[in-house]
């Protein structure tokens, strides 16, 4: 995917941003597959402009300070120990070798210092023969070739004497020719033993053309040292479908619009909707645009956000904190991924909010995370501010374990659940009563718990069967607090009185039913008579998929059920921010709320209807017009990388297979990915 691509091309050029946003950091040798690697990842480095300077601190001086042993170590000062390295040029030049390495006085040769360099090429006459002599690599690594054939060989350092022994092979045997030789100037001058015994002086003379090819290269380095690689195209998020600046509050009038506003004012036909710092400012007919951005609404439907009261898109390596019957210490919070692409989709569906609930894996999950899909913003600039506080509850089949072979956790049957709820709601008043003792400890997760006591947090509860329902509503109602949301929930129907009477609210599926045994009696008509009693009724998507169609989901209460179009639409906007305890601030069309808005192109409830543009807080995150262009720039950004790709390859990096990166879809029972 792009963002992969865009990684191979941006991640040599992370130390130089670490840098300019003065942020502290060491380099280390860790995850390399051999140490060896490291110069040439900082020299990629410095290709993007990190200097000598910076890059030599982060090895030493950084280091020392992170580990508090800059008063022995990191610098090369009087008292502090002897610990330094010596080489043959500048540390970062391409052709520089380290020769020693001494560790608190201890010389360690890591080669010899008399060691020379004779690569190249040579003409020597031996015999009165004339031979071109190609000499290649360094030290034991070497490879001499005589002509146009290669000869194995061995090269060996004495002082100012090198020994180089070559092997040539005939049909029937080995022979070798010893070089015995010091260099003059560029020269090698010295002895040749010939394999049958003579010996012969020689003069080996190094080719103008290849000392002309030195200095070339040398100008190639200075000239390469002068230009800085780009980071390329970077966007917020830094992934595909990211803009290039983060999005900003606007001012933005729509013009004759029909607009749903959710509250007595019903359905208004040829109505304008002024934005103004994040809020709706005024709603009326023939408004002025003063500076506003106009946008003709003229035949299309402008409509509160839809708000997902379910979902589990957004979140990052797992949903399930599985090991324990009760998990309130975790919360979802903490792992919100805000580079989720499905949160991009979601937008394009017309969501704006959307709660993100831990899975159903134990009776008392973790705490839940609500947030605004700001794309582009960071994780906790998403969470809502003064966030409702939210917890999952769950029943049922995915708790007691039916389905996973080996369970062995407590509880194993229904009766077992419950059991769970009364036992820790028990130890959270005793944990209450120790408050005032001497040894008091606090605990995470009997805070949290209070909390639901104290009716300070909100219970989220996976649910399906009538008796369980009906079972958690006595408890809670024993404890001295309230359910708030059953969701799932599809035999509500059967129990709507009296989740009426206990004020709890049902968050459903549309018309999902059979794909386990326990939800066998699910109807289609579920939320409709549920809606009928006077429970407070939602859609809820729980799959990332779903929830980016959940106006056509809110469709289906119309033809399962008779619900008006407009009691339809609240399903899934004003309803589930009911739900949510957010409905003062979103979920309808109405002066001072947050400008959470979504301009159709069509009746919402429409098959057809597609979003043209959703705004939250006056900010425009989805634009279809805008969509189609992040479109075509992807297409050429790709194909512009593939080329420095190919570019790169052909310059002898180091290649690898595509991997493919499928982020998992989570729902309620997913374990793990």
């Amino acid at each position: 995917n792009l963002g992969d691509m865009r990684e191979w091309k941006q991640a040599p050029g992370n130390l130089m941003m670490l840098t300019k946003a003065g942020i502290t950091y060491a380099i280390t040798t860790k995850d390399l597959k051999s140490p060896g690697e490291l110069m040439k990842k900082l020299k990629q480095a410095m290709e993007y402009g990190l200097t000598e300077d910076q890059a030599l601190a982060a090895l030493t001086t950084t280091p020392a300070s992170i580990l508090k042993v800059s008063n022995m170590v990191g610098t090369l000062e009087k008292g502090k120990l002897a610990n330094f390295i010596m080489t043959s040029g500048k540390l970062f030049e391409d052709d520089t070798e380290i020769y020693e390495n001494w560790v608190k006085g201890s010389k360690h040769i890591l080669k010899d210092r008399s060691t020379q360099d004779i690569d190249g090429s040579y003409t020597t006459t031996i015999n009165g023969l004339k031979y071109d002599i190609t000499i290649k690599g360094k030290g034991k690594s070497s490879t001499v070739k005589i002509d146009s054939t290669t000869l194995g060989s061995k090269i060996s350092y004495d002082g100012d004497w090198i020994n180089i022994v070559t092997t040539q092979k005939d049909k029937d045997n080995k022979s070798y020719t010893r070089f015995l030789a010091t260099t003059q100037k560029n020269d090698l001058k010295g002895t040749a033993y010939l394999p049958n015994g003579s010996e012969v002086t020689f003069t080996a003379v190094k080719s103008d053309t290849d000392a002309k090819k030195e200095d070339d290269e040398d100008e190639e380095k200075e000239d390469d040292k002068k230009s800085i690689k780009q980071m390329g195209r970077m966007t917020y998020p830094n992934i595909g479908y990211g803009s290039e600046t983060k999005p900003t509050e606007e001012t933005v009038l729509y013009r004759n619009a029909t607009v749903w506003t959710n509250e007595q004012d019903g359905i208004l036909e040829n109505t304008d909707v002024l934005v103004k710092d994040g809020k709706i400012s005024k709603i009326g007919k023939n408004l002025s645009a003063g500076s506003a951005r106009v946008v003709d609404a003229t035949g299309k439907h402008l409509t509160s956000g839809i708000v997902d009261e379910h979902s589990h898109i957004a979140i990052d390596n797992g949903v399930n904190e599985a090991g324990h019957n009760s998990t309130a210490e975790v919360t979802i919070e903490d792992v919100v991924d805000h580079e989720d692409i499905n949160i991009y989709r979601d937008l394009a569906g017309g969501v704006t909010t959307s709660q993100l609930l831990h899975g159903s894996a134990n009776p008392i999950g973790g705490r839940s995370a609500i947030i605004k899909l700001k794309w582009g913003y960071k994780a906790d600039e998403m969470i809502y501010s003064d966030s409702p506080k939210f917890i999952k509850f769950a029943l049922g089949e995915n708790v007691k374990q039916s389905r996973y072979q080996f369970g062995v956790r407590f509880p194993q049957t229904r009766m077992g659940v419950e059991q769970v709820f009364e036992d820790y709601f028990s130890r959270a008043r005793e944990y209450a009563n120790s408050k005032k003792d001497a040894d008091f400890r606090y605990d995470e997760e009997m805070e949290v718990l209070l909390e639901i006591l104290e009716s300070e947090r909100f219970v989220s509860c996976h649910s399906y069967v009538q008796s369980e329902i009906n079972m958690l509503m006595k408890v809670a109602e024993k404890h001295g607090f309230r359910i708030n949301t059953f969701t799932h929930i599809l035999e509500g129907y059967k129990v709507a009185d009296k989740m009426a009477k206990h004020g709890v609210g049902g968050s459903t599926f549309s018309d999902w039913w059979a794909y386990k045994y326990e939800v066998n009696d699910a109807i289609p008509y579920n939320g409709a008579i549920m809606h009928s009693q006077g429970v407070t009724v939602a859609f809820n998507s729980d799959d990332a998929e779903m929830s980016r169609r959940l106006n056509q989901e809110a469709a289906k209460a119309v033809k399962y059920g008779g619900v008006s179009e407009e009691e339809a639409w609240k399903f899934v906007t004003l309803n589930p921010a009911k739900l949510l305890h957010i409905d003062d601030r979103t979920g309808s069309i109405k002066k001072g709320k947050d400008a959470d808005l979504v301009l159709w192109n069509a009746n919402p409830l429409s098959v057809t209807a597609r979003p043209e543009i959703t705004m939250i807080d006056g900010i425009v995150f989805f634009d279809m017009e805008r969509d189609l262009r992040f479109r075509e720039s992807i297409k050429e950004e790709r194909q512009q990388l593939v080329n420095e790709m190919i570019l790169a390859k052909n310059k002898g990096m180091k290649t690898q297979t595509p991997k493919k990166k499928d982020k998992g879809l989570y729902e309620c029972e997913t374990i793990h990915w």
